[in-house]
């Protein structure tokens, strides 16, 4: 048996004209009044306002008089069950299609802006491409080499154990922290990222950046992260 599903738009009304709205305001009524929905106001085919109200009719109604009025033709109406989701969606559709009429940008409640991390990756891409171009090979230093029964460097940040892991060359590698802060990775301790992502490469590498930890279910994100 399908499972049923539960949708956002449960009905939509699309490339009206604005003359329809101004003859036909009954009929329409019949549809949105009490609605909650987004709406999207049109000058020929382009998008000019997106918008979301509680009661689309008395929002639609005040378009015909307010400082838009003269700036659109046509609209589309996209009626919801609630408001669940409904300002985030306007919001995307605000950053996606930026319409002229709409003086803000949309704003997401608790989405985190990826730029930053986005552009710190790629750095440590970067170096990691110039290492290999440029550094020959050097032979082991003995921070390294695998460690003793030890405390790693990670003992501070660990609660409890957890598994991390470095793709490189197209393989993923899986190691994991202690609670002791070591790092096993193929059966032996090490007392430092760095050391370990040493174990992979062959070749001096910023650990910290190279190994990852699963912050939240899928959220994979370098070991940095937790000294900040």
């Amino acid at each position: 048996m399908a499972r049923r599903q539960d949708h956002l738009v449960t009905q939509h009304l699309e490339n009206i004209s604005r003359k329809a709205l101004e003859t036909y305001e009954g009929i329409i009524r019949k549809y949105v009044r009490r609605r909650y929905g987004i709406y999207a106001l049109y000058r020929g085919k382009r998008l000019y306002y997106v918008g979301l109200a509680s009661n689309l009719r008395s929002r639609l109604a005040r378009h015909l008089r307010d400082r838009h009025s003269e700036t659109w033709d046509r609209f589309s109406i996209y009626l919801t069950i609630g408001d669940r989701h409904l300002k985030e969606l306007e919001s995307l559709i605000l950053r996606v299609s930026s319409p002229r009429g709409n003086l803000t940008k949309g704003k997401f409640a608790r989405s985190v802006d990826l730029r930053r991390q986005f552009r710190r990756e790629i750095g440590e891409h970067q170096k990691l491409e110039r290492e290999s171009i440029f550094r020959p090979r050097p032979a082991a230093s003995e921070d390294e080499r695998p460690v003793g029964r030890k405390r790693g460097v990670l003992a501070k940040y660990v609660t409890k154990s957890f598994k991390i892991r470095f793709t490189y060359k197209g393989k993923t590698y899986q190691a994991r922290v202690r609670t002791d802060g070591m790092i096993r990775f193929k059966g032996k301790l090490y007392k430092a990222p760095s050391a370990a992502a040493y174990a992979v490469r062959r070749r001096p590498t910023d650990g910290w950046f190279a190994w990852r930890y699963e912050r939240a279910p899928g959220d994979w994100v370098p070991l940095d992260e937790l000294r900040r």
